[in-house]
């Protein structure tokens, strides 16, 4: 697997877009960070990190409004890929849907999103945007 993080948003969407309540990921210590930023935003019900000898999984709850179905992530797009990689300064921090969205950014403090980024007045990588 040439890009993990795409394979993590793929499995995302493609759970999203089927409408499943539970998505398994192979897990990293990139994509826990990420995980944990997608709970703490909303954008998912739950998790559970799940640790075997090996490599681990990631066990995600999608969140789906109550009445009508729709799911909290309507898209996840990834922004810096291996060919192209896209790096921010603190000050030109891509804004998603004027803050409706996040950005989640890789920096030297952390993975953190994009307005955190800012407080913290550091740049890094863009990741990805969801919204």
């Amino acid at each position: 697997m040439t890009d993990p993080i795409a394979d993590y948003l793929t499995r995302l969407r493609n759970a999203v877009s089927a409408k499943h309540r539970i998505v398994d990921i192979p897990a990293s210590n990139i994509k826990r960070e990420m995980t944990k930023i997608l709970f703490d935003k909303g954008y998912i019900l739950n998790y559970k990190f799940e640790d075997d000898k090996v490599q681990g999984n990631i066990k995600i709850a999608l969140k789906y409004h109550a009445t009508s179905k729709v799911p909290a992530i309507t898209k996840l797009t990834r922004a810096s890929k291996p060919g192209l990689r896209k790096y921010s300064g603190s000050t030109e921090m891509p804004r998603v849907i004027n803050g409706l969205g996040i950005a989640i950014v890789s920096t030297s403090k952390g993975v953190m999103t994009d307005k955190e980024a800012r407080n913290e007045n550091v740049g890094g990588e863009v990741l990805c945007y969801v919204y």
